[in-house]
This record gives structure tokens, C-alpha cells and sequence, in this order.
């Protein structure tokens, strides 16, 4: 067995025991059809998302019962009525929130917190880079869209709860059932890569083993030839 696949098997291995001991696979992602939930709110950052009184856990299970902690409940721990996720008119796997979305410390629980809540798409005009890297790599996807595209599903979802939203990741649109209302977004080609096949970042190198195997296979058949080479000439 060549070092490659030495590495990519131990790897694999230990990426195994790190997955049970966290709780978290990768899920597969091609389309979504959801309700939503409108988070009017704009500049929404780490800290809101998950306060970090609650950081301190190692497993990644069980975020999702403190995503927007402060808002959903009160000070007295019972439940903030007024918040939209407190709202039973409002469920779904698809979160639809105000401009500049995970902004704030580049904490990759925010992203834990709201994949365990339940949420597999989020939607805004804009996301904080560091949120948005934390977001696809747990099988979190962040959409952007325009402001008025985002104005227009905030306000079909709010008059209209029961309002399904269709995300179709292979080609990359948007839209609002029953409506003409689309649009298409923008992933990393890698990233898109990951999300439709389930993988993290060693099932993707995982899956390129043959094809490096292959390679070098053929470089050590190239070096050698090289090295005969480099004989001949230099006996003569």
C-alpha cells in the first residue's frame, strides 16, 4: 500500500470516531421543499445566534436547543412569545433572515446550533464569509440573494405561513411555489461538490483515491524512467 492510501485510510479511521463521538454526518443535498420562518431582523451575529455562556460543550448535539437563546426566551426562562420562532404559525426547515446574517466572532457553533435546531438552508442578502465557510462545511446551506428578492420572500412568507420555498441545488435556484418568484445563487464548485454527495472534506479526498493512486502509480513509473535515463546518458 502506497503512503496515500496509508493516509487517507488512517484518516478515514479517525475521522469515523470523531463523527460517532460528535454525533454529526453529513447529510446529502439536492433539493429542498419547506416552509419558512421570516427573522426580520438585520446584523444578526454569532453571539445572538448562540450566547457563549453556552460554548463550552465539546459535542455538538444539543446546540440547537440554545440557537437564539436570548430572544426566544426571557429572562425568567419562559418562552418570549413575541419571537418568531416561539410563533406556531411560522415552522420550517428553511430560516429566512435580514441583511448582513452571522456577523460577529467567527465561532463555528452558530452554524452547529442552527443545523440542530432543524434549519438546512438560510437565506439573506448577505453573509459574513467566516459564517458562510462554517455553514458549508456543516452541511449548512447559505443562500444569498438580492435585497428585493429577500424582500419579496419575507413578505409572501410572513402574510402566508403556509408559503413553501423550493431550493434546487444542482441548478442552483430559489424559488416560491405557486408564484413566478425565482432566482439562482452562487456556491463554491467544491463546496456544491460536497453538500450533493454528503461528504465532508476526507470523504471527498476519499473519493478521489483512485484517481491518486493512479497518479502515482504513473509518477513513480515516470521517475524511474527518468532515473534509467539519467543513467544511460551519464555512462556515455
Amino acid at each position: 500500500m502506497n503512503k496515500v492510501s496509508t493516509f487517507l485510510n488512517q484518516n478515514k479511521n479517525k475521522q469515523l470516531k470523531v463523527t460517532r463521538f460528535c454525533g454529526h454526518k453529513m447529510e446529502k443535498f439536492k433539493k429542498l421543499r419547506s416552509t419558512a420562518i421570516p427573522l426580520t431582523i438585520e446584523n444578526v451575529d454569532t453571539d445572538q445566534i448562540i450566547p457563549a455562556r453556552f460554548l463550552k460543550a465539546t459535542d455538538r448535539n444539543g446546540f440547537g436547543d440554545n440557537v437564539f437563546r436570548d430572544w426566544r426566551f426571557n429572562k425568567d426562562n419562559s418562552k418570549n412569545e413575541d419571537f418568531v420562532l416561539n410563533n406556531p404559525k411560522y415552522s420550517g426547515s428553511i430560516l429566512v433572515a435580514g441583511d448582513n446574517f452571522g456577523c460577529g466572532s467567527s465561532r463555528e457553533h452558530a452554524a452547529w446550533a442552527l443545523s440542530d435546531y432543524g434549519f438546512k438552508v438560510i437565506v439573506s442578502s448577505f453573509f459574513a464569509d467566516i459564517f458562510k465557510g462554517n455553514a458549508l462545511n456543516n452541511g449548512l446551506l447559505p443562500i444569498q440573494v438580492s435585497p428585493d428578492f429577500l424582500s419579496v420572500i419575507l413578505d409572501e412568507i410572513t402574510k402566508h405561513p403556509e408559503t413553501k420555498l423550493e431550493v434546487d441545488l444542482e441548478n442552483q435556484t430559489i424559488s416560491v411555489e405557486g408564484t413566478s418568484f425565482n432566482s439562482s445563487f452562487d456556491i463554491d464548485v467544491y463546496k456544491k461538490t460536497c453538500l450533493i454527495n454528503g461528504y465532508d472534506d476526507i470523504d471527498y479526498l476519499l473519493s478521489k483515491k483512485n484517481d491518486i493512486e493512479r497518479f502515482e502509480n504513473a509518477s513513480k513509473k515516470t521517475i524511474t524512467k527518468l532515473n534509467q535515463d539519467s543513467l544511460f546518458f551519464g555512462n556515455e
